[in-house]
């Protein structure tokens, strides 16, 4: 007798030795959700179903969404500058850059954080103290002094550094601080309640540590800001992830003619087989949206097929848990029996 999705799923995530959750939605069910490993090794505290994860460049998407807010409203357009918002902050970005341009990874500015430099994000620290790094504006210190890397539209290359630059961009517009606005303008609407921005120095009792290796008791507290910002680092659980998909494909975020251009492909990501939309992953043969994160001590893959027939999340608190179990997760539910 085959293996039902349930029993298959959790098999590939103990094959895998993830530390972290899973949840898989089937044709509007729920039909896999289990947590695995420890929250907290220190003290022998085990990931449950409730256990909230940092969730690195999945936060990028609520970045996209809140900016797209604003672009609804008309308090912003996609051709709006950045300099004309900047003014004279960072003067090495181009006066050309886009409001689209940063959302589809397409500026051409320099990133504070290039991950071509580092083959394992465990290695980089950042120029300046963390803790110093808890509002949009004091990112200023680290995203200044970076060249242009080509021109803006010229091609896409990954840039964390221009989500926080959207993110400074929202701020000063809407005037409400960016950590607010998400809140407002992403969580509030979704209906979630177990997302915000932790700050990694009092993490809350449900919230897991991050660790950078398999084994030990050493967390990325000291890799990443005390907060994240639009770049990334928002917490999250599986079930608040299963929530917004359902609430961005029901309009309650942005309406669907935005949403559509939001996974409309600007771009090829040849060497992961993707293509970029705004704030959004398309798979490069099929109609899959997905959201992707990868820091020190995180890992975090979640897909949606749009007409509603799978959604899986995987959430994991170690750099590079989540992407063998993603990977086999989708192909199971991808290949056909």
């Amino acid at each position: 007798m085959p293996q039902s999705i349930a029993d298959s799923v959790r098999q590939i995530a103990i094959e895998e030795g993830l530390s972290g959750m899973v949840r898989v939605d089937l044709d509007g069910s729920l039909a896999f959700e289990e947590a695995f490993g420890l929250a907290y090794r220190a003290l022998a505290i085990a990931n449950t179903t409730d256990t909230q994860f940092g969730i690195a460049s999945g936060g990028k998407t609520f970045t996209a969404l809140a900016v797209m807010s604003m672009v609804e409203r008309g308090e912003l357009s996609l051709a709006t500058t950045a300099r004309s918002v900047l003014g004279g902050d960072l003067p090495l970005i181009d006066n050309r850059v886009t409001v689209q341009h940063l959302l589809a990874h397409r500026s051409g500015i320099g990133d504070y954080l290039d991950e071509d430099l580092y083959n394992d994000t465990g290695e980089y620290v950042l120029p300046i103290p963390v803790h110093r790094l808890e509002t949009t504006e004091q990112f200023l210190a680290v995203l200044d002094g970076y060249p242009m890397k080509s021109e803006p539209e010229e091609k896409f290359v990954y840039n964390n550094g221009g989500y926080v630059v959207l993110a400074l961009i929202a701020e000063r517009v809407s005037k409400i601080p960016f950590h607010d606005l998400v809140e407002q303008r992403v969580c509030g609407p979704a209906g979630l309640r177990d997302t915000a921005f932790l700050r990694s120095d009092e993490l809350p009792g449900r919230a897991a540590m991050g660790y950078l290796e398999n084994e030990g008791l050493r967390t990325n507290v000291l890799h990443l800001p005390v907060r994240g910002n639009g770049d990334g680092g928002i917490y999250t659980t599986a079930a608040d992830i299963h929530t917004l998909w359902d609430a961005v494909f029901a309009g309650r975020i942005v309406s669907p003619e935005t949403l559509a251009t939001m996974i409309r492909p600007s771009g090829e990501v040849p060497a992961d087989s993707l293509r970029c939309g705004l704030g959004f992953w398309l798979d490069k043969t099929t109609e899959t949206v997905s959201m992707h994160g990868f820091d020190a001590g995180v890992g975090f893959v979640s897909a949606r097929d749009p007409g509603g027939r799978f959604t899986y999340t995987v959430i994991s608190n170690k750099a590079r848990g989540a992407w063998p179990v993603s990977e086999r997760v989708h192909s199971l539910l991808t290949t056909p029996a």
